[in-house]
């Protein structure tokens, strides 16, 4: 899956200019009376529930305009290849949601409608925006490729009663103390921590998290990338290790693609779940908010030199529109309504995440300690991803090899530095 990811991607930048040309089309007779297809990314606890929270905003959306829009909830295991299709085809749909980090990569092929200052003003303005989201959605000096939706950061969710049950009374601030609490809460049919081990966006995340604490780094100052380097080994052995070594994590959440950690936690088959803003999807599997405690990622207990107090990444769902559009007008329109204060709030509040308008910050809906955690996290210890067209392309590439690493543990085969360092070797090969 890696090579073919790699293949689209280098297909992408060089479609760039023929689907500038073919796919710049306007909206000279008015948005009202057409269909737009919607790609939307998988928030909830199911591509279901996903779907029975948005249909009612997008039939309001066709209420008040007259504009009708299909929407398919697409999960994230394949959300990017099937963009970056859609990018060299100039097939697709019209209006899509990216994860943020992908944004300079998306960009890079030329298939997105840019929101410079004139595009901005039809949905807003740019100073609706929390800058930090909106630093986030293309590529530093250019106009943004697409607009914040939802503002996310990671926490550690943690089960209250059997933290009790195990006479744990506080939540762990260190990777050690993960370790040492996960083996008390491990035990019949629960495991201390649940993860999304074959989903290589979610591991490339982690990745980018344990990387920073451990003072590495995935590209140099020239973007040029730096897979393999001791530190970046050191970072990923020890995420994969929590189910290698600590032996914490079931060997089944080796090939978890689709938010089955999530209900693990929800159902009480783990302990533990790094994700970003779970709340939602805790509650529509219904896990009452008092059940679980929310606290911030950890950190190692003693960093090494060049560690970075980061414990997430600057995360979000941005929203954007292909070129290639018949229906830019209402593309738009639609973007400006889902990022509308009403609908900011609406959805947010669903989620669980933070608006990505300043308009609505102070909003009471906001206030819940998940979110307090969130925002804490994103004004104080995350960091964004490299904003660089191979992005997308680390993403896979790492995130495939933490898949295989995972598998590896599974199986009951040794994770060493080494196989560690062959498979960030192998990726970083494969980017060259």
């Amino acid at each position: 899956m890696s090579r073919r990811h790699l293949a689209i991607l280098t297909a992408a930048v060089l479609a760039a200019t023929t689907l500038t040309a073919c796919g710049d089309s306007g909206d000279s007779s008015g948005a009202a009376g057409k269909t737009l297809t919607y790609w939307a990314s998988n928030q909830g606890a199911s591509l279901e529930a996903d779907k029975q929270t948005l249909q009612p905003e997008l039939d309001k959306f066709e209420q008040q305009t007259g504009i009708k829009v299909n929407v398919e909830v697409v999960p994230w295991s394949d959300l990017l290849n099937r963009l970056l299709t859609a990018a060299t085809s100039g097939q697709g749909p019209d209006v899509v949601n990216i994860g943020n980090t992908w944004s300079a990569s998306l960009q890079a092929t030329g298939a997105l409608v840019e929101f410079d200052d004139a595009t901005l003003a039809k949905v807003g303005g740019k100073d609706r925006f929390v800058p930090a989201a909106l630093a986030a959605a293309g590529a530093p000096g250019k106009p943004p490729a697409a607009v914040p939706l939802y503002s996310l950061a990671y926490a550690l969710y943690y089960n209250k009663k059997a933290f009790a049950d195990a006479g744990v009374t506080s939540p762990p601030t260190t990777w050690e103390q993960v370790a040492e609490v996960g083996r008390k809460l491990t035990g019949g049919d629960r495991w201390g921590l649940a993860v999304e081990g074959a989903n290589p966006s979610e591991n490339a995340h982690h990745a980018f998290t344990f990387s920073q604490q451990y003072g590495g780094e995935w590209f140099d100052s020239a973007g040029k990338p730096t897979f393999d380097t001791p530190q970046n080994v050191t970072a990923v052995k020890r995420y994969v290790d929590l189910m290698a070594a600590d032996r914490i994590v079931n060997p089944s959440n080796a090939e978890y693609a689709q938010n089955q950690s999530v209900s693990d936690f929800a159902n009480g088959k783990a302990a533990m779940l790094l994700w970003q803003a779970a709340g939602s999807n805790l509650k529509s599997q219904n896990m009452a908010p008092d059940a679980y405690g929310i606290a911030p990622v950890p950190f190692p207990a003693a960093p090494p030199p060049g560690g970075k107090k980061v414990n997430s990444m600057v995360a979000g769902i941005n929203m954007a529109v292909f070129k290639h559009t018949k229906n830019r007008d209402a593309a738009l329109e639609f973007v400006k309504f889902m990022t509308s204060d009403a609908e900011q709030v609406a959805l947010n509040r669903t989620y669980g995440s933070l608006p990505a308008v300043a308009t609505v910050a102070d909003d009471p809906a906001f206030a819940a300690p998940e979110q307090k955690v969130l925002q804490q996290t994103l004004a104080t210890t995350a960091a964004p991803l490299p904003q660089v067209p191979d992005e997308s392309t680390f993403e896979t590439l790492v995130g495939t090899a933490i898949k295989e690493l995972f598998a590896d543990a599974a199986s009951g085969r040794p994770v060493t530095e080494g196989s560690v360092r062959q498979k960030l070797t192998r990726a970083q090969q494969q980017m060259r």
